[in-house]
């Protein structure tokens, strides 16, 4: 009797097994195959497209002190009468999200899906209080006021898990997707190598990134090399990975002239250099707090900056660590600009620099 009691949980513990394995290959299956297609979409055209899965970030270690960390902003009147009204809630309901941004002229467009938990009718229902709904080519479109008075926000439900939504008045050919052609080509080549980033930027060039991020920058930061081989990159890419409490940080810069990269290469294992031997001059060690400058070593010692040869492509490769202990420190006390000490060798290991795995 023993041995048929036995034999009888053994089954059903492999049935069990094999049903959850099959289980958890379908939801896998089921989650790439959204942001695939949700990826696809995007505009050909574009600028930048932003993707994060939210849903794997709200579970990661790292995100979750993060947030912890992160100053909670006021509560916002309106958004809090728009969870009352919808019940929908970003930082609940919200499972991924990707947004294409587009420069058409001197307007700028933005064309964003989210799949997430929705509630279609609250949401419809909340549109009309300031907006209109209408059915064009058998789909339900409604409108309402952006911030800017001469734009309207439209919106629809693509399924009832997914929404689209965009500030052009051209929706429903957005909806249709982009024509495949060597533009889409070279985004999915791109989506593809980030496949394992929960959360990611690519950025198609235009020559104006570097004129950009100069003007952002504090004067003592600025750098018009750096600025100027940034713009003869084509592609810039953004990806995070968290690893347990920490999140593997990676950036990459393509472009086809060799020369630029190997400029590239020099600079930025420069900079860290020099970054480096800032941190451990005398000055600094008085100014900053011991634990924050051992957090921006730590950082500035996790760096591998790498040139990538794929054949079709070329590359540099940035790749940082950001622990818990840089976003205790970032939070608490802000580096001055580096001093650079002639002769005065940079503490810590230097940064790597090797050719990369494609």
């Amino acid at each position: 009797m023993k041995k048929q009691i036995w034999t009888g949980l053994t089954v059903v513990v492999a049935v069990l097994a094999v049903a959850s394995f099959f289980a958890y290959r379908e939801f896998v299956a089921r989650k790439e195959s959204s942001r695939g297609d949700m990826l696809s979409s995007m505009p050909a055209g574009a600028g930048a497209v932003f993707f994060a899965d939210v849903d794997a970030l709200r579970h990661a270690q790292f995100f979750a002190q993060l947030l912890a960390w992160a100053p909670k902003p006021p509560a916002d009147a309106d958004y809090s009468q728009f969870l009352h009204d919808t019940g929908f809630d970003y930082e609940r309901d919200l499972d991924r999200v990707a947004i294409a941004m587009e420069k058409r002229g001197t307007d700028s467009l933005l064309f964003a899906v989210a799949d997430g938990r929705f509630d279609r009718r609250k949401i419809t229902s909340y549109a009309l209080t300031s907006g209109t709904c209408s059915i064009q080519e058998s789909r339900e479109i409604c409108s309402v006021p952006s911030s800017d008075a001469s734009r309207t926000i439209s919106f629809t439900f693509w399924k009832n898990d997914r929404l689209a939504l965009t500030n052009s008045a051209q929706l429903l050919e957005l909806l249709k997707g982009p024509q495949k052609n060597a533009h889409t080509r070279d985004w999915q080549t791109r989506f593809e190598r980030l496949a394992g980033s929960p959360v990611f930027a690519v950025i198609r060039q235009d020559a104006t990134l570097g004129a950009a991020l100069s003007a952002e920058a504090p004067g003592g930061w600025r750098s018009p090399q750096l600025s100027t081989l940034l713009d003869q990159l084509q592609w810039i890419t953004l990806a995070g990975i968290p690893e347990n409490d920490r999140l593997r940080f990676v950036a990459e810069g393509e472009s086809p002239a060799e020369a630029t990269l190997r400029q590239l290469s020099d600079l930025l294992n420069g900079v860290v250099l020099i970054a480096q031997a800032g941190l451990n001059d005398a000055k600094t060690r008085q100014q900053l707090d011991p634990v924050a400058r051992e957090a921006y070593l730590e950082l500035l010692n996790s760096a591998d900056i790498s040139k990538l040869d794929r054949g079709d492509s070329k590359a540099v490769r940035v790749v940082l660590e950001i622990t818990p202990r840089f976003l205790e420190s970032a939070r608490t006390a802000v580096p001055g600009k580096p001093h650079s000490t002639p002769g005065n060798p940079p503490a810590g290991k230097t940064p790597r620099s090797r050719k990369g795995r494609t």
